[in-house]
Formats: structure tokens, sequence, C-alpha cells
């Protein structure tokens, strides 16, 4: 594990890579606007992908490197990505832009521009709670790639049965939430939610050509 900081227009970001020993392809994977790259999906994927051929680089925007507790506007955050993403272009191999909540609408949004070779989109913020008539639909339809998206069964930023039919592949954590933490009473455990994670994203991401 390495790490480096990268100057943009939106100040120092952060990468921490995960190489693989032999890699075809790298999954760069930001994080939301509440959080950080220590949420249980993106540690777990950086633990396991490289096993199977997939570099992780997970990326800390500027914000968070600031040390600031709010994420700027979505302008500023694909600000800061464009700003990285020649850093996650050096290995030379196909990227996959990815990201949780507001980082997946980053990856989603810049995936044709940056050439990204494919988008994950883990816990796709659809709309803000409770108002399902404010639908970021359009920027996950728009990627332009191929696109997976991890989603909690109980998501209130939009549950699965929610998304709109579209050309990208949708796998449910059942009783997840928009951290995928599934409660006590579910009848899978929080590691074998992950694991659902992990082993969705490995299946997806061997497909790409």
């Amino acid at each position: 594990m390495t790490t480096e900081i990268i100057g943009t227009e939106a100040g120092d970001a952060r990468i921490t890579w995960h190489p693989a020993k032999k890699a075809r392809l790298v999954l760069a994977a930001s994080h939301g606007a509440g959080g950080g790259i220590g949420a249980r999906d993106l540690v777990a994927l950086a633990e396991a992908l490289p096993a199977h051929g997939v570099t992780v680089a997970l990326v800390e925007q500027p914000w968070r490197v600031a040390g600031k507790k709010v994420a700027p506007a979505p302008k500023t955050l694909d600000i800061g990505w464009r700003g990285l993403w020649p850093a996650l272009a050096v290995p030379g191999l196909p990227v996959i832009a990815g990201g949780r909540s507001a980082g997946a609408r980053v990856a989603c949004r810049t995936a044709v521009e940056l050439g990204a070779h494919a988008v994950l989109a883990l816990s796709f913020p659809l709309h803000p709670p409770g108002k399902p008539e404010k639908s970021r639909a359009e920027e996950l339809l728009g990627s332009g790639v191929p696109t997976l998206v991890v989603q909690g069964g109980n998501d209130p930023f939009g549950k699965p049965e929610e998304f709109p039919d579209g050309d990208f592949e949708l796998v449910e954590v059942p009783y997840g939430d928009h951290g995928l933490a599934v409660p006590k009473r579910a009848p899978l455990d929080q590691d074998e939610a992950v694991a659902l994670v992990t082993d969705a994203v490995m299946k997806w991401a061997g497909s790409l050509g």
C-alpha cells in the first residue's frame, strides 16, 4: 500500500494504492459526502480485488484532505476528480471510475469525458431521502460506459425497485441501508452483506473486456 498527494484546482487530493501483482484493471473509488475511504465497502474492495488482478486506488477528495466536514458543490467535486485522473491512469491500465454516494455521482458525470473504462456506483443516491421527485437518474443513465450499481434494499436515497430501466446492472444488498449496513434482525449478517458486494464487483470486473 502506498499513498500519494495529487494537486488539483480544487486543492490537494490523496490516493491510497492497493496494487495487484498482475493487474489488468484499476478501480479508482472515492467516498461519499459524509464519510471517507474507511467506508466498509471501500475497505472490503481494497482488500479483495488485488488478488483478482484489479489494483484499487482509494481516492480522498480535496475537501477531506483539508479536514473539512462538509462536501463542496458537485461542480467542485468534479474539478477535483478531473485533476487527479491523470495519476490514476499512470499504470497504463483501463480505469474503472467508482465511488460511493456522491462519489458515484461524480464518476457517472465524468466517465465519458475522462475516458473511464466503466463505472462502479456504490449506494447511488437516486434522490434525497423522502424526495423521490428530485431524481438524479439522468446522471446514472448518462454515464455512457458499462455501469454496475450496488444498492442497499432499504436505502433511503433510493431503493432498488425505484431505479428506472436503463443500460446498467444493479445488484441488491438485501436489507442494506445507505452505508450497506444490515440490521441484526436480517437473515444475513454484515460479513455476508459485504461479501455480496465484493463478489458482485469481482464478477462484474471479470466480465469487462
